[in-house]
């Protein structure tokens, strides 16, 4: 079953992807607007979606942030970061990313592919999306200092309708706001995490209803 995802991922993620409408659907219209103003030197990220099957189910994992003087202090996210000059590319970036923050080695005959690239106007960064399959679940060694804690979530629980809800966030800067999130077993994951994961649902809706 998990070669069959492989084969169906690397070969959706050659065409055209539902960047835009899926990420459209997991954020406010005011931040659409601002994602729409992209700055012209944003700053090239990197994130890991890693997809194991386990139990009869695919899962990804996800960490959360620390709470720390930041645009992303405790929030939920796939392991990643900034693009560094020694990196050959932002698949690269992701690959050792997930080293760093979780202790998880991939190599990169795992990588599939990429999903859309996301403009993220907080951080003024511009993200890449690299997802990986492995037919194991990682064994995790955290970093503390970016990693509070790691989570498993099956792929299924983002496609149950009750955990696709509209949440209360409030910003760094004191601000409160409402925005589609998931919430999976009491964690909520908004913003760029949220819109990403969107997408790849909308890759993998196909696959899920075969």
């Amino acid at each position: 079953m998990i070669k069959n995802l492989e084969i169906f991922l690397r070969e959706k993620l050659q065409g055209d992807l539902p960047g835009y409408e899926a990420h459209a659907q997991m954020t406010e219209n005011m931040r659409l607007r601002k994602m729409q103003q992209q700055k012209s030197t944003p700053r090239k990220a990197g994130v890991l979606i890693l997809i194991y099957h386990q139990n009869n189910q695919f899962h990804i994992p996800f960490i959360l942030r620390p709470v720390y003087q930041g645009v992303h202090s405790g929030q939920m996210a796939f392991p990643g970061g900034r693009y560094e000059k020694g990196d050959k590319d932002l698949v690269q970036t992701a690959i050792r990313e997930t080293w760093e923050e979780i202790g998880v080695q991939i190599d990169r005959s795992k990588i599939v592919g990429s999903l859309s690239d996301l403009y993220i106007p907080p951080s003024n960064s511009l993200v890449t999306p690299t997802v990986a399959v492995t037919y194991e679940k990682p064994s995790y060694t955290p970093d503390p200092r970016e990693v509070d804690k790691v989570f498993d979530f099956p792929i299924h629980s983002f496609v149950t309708e009750e955990n696709r809800k509209q949440v209360k966030i409030k910003l760094q800067n004191g601000v409160h706001i409402k925005t589609p999130g998931f919430v999976i077993n009491n964690q909520v994951i908004w913003g760029a995490t949220a819109m990403i994961m969107n997408e790849l649902l909308h890759v993998l809706e196909d696959f899920m209803n075969d």
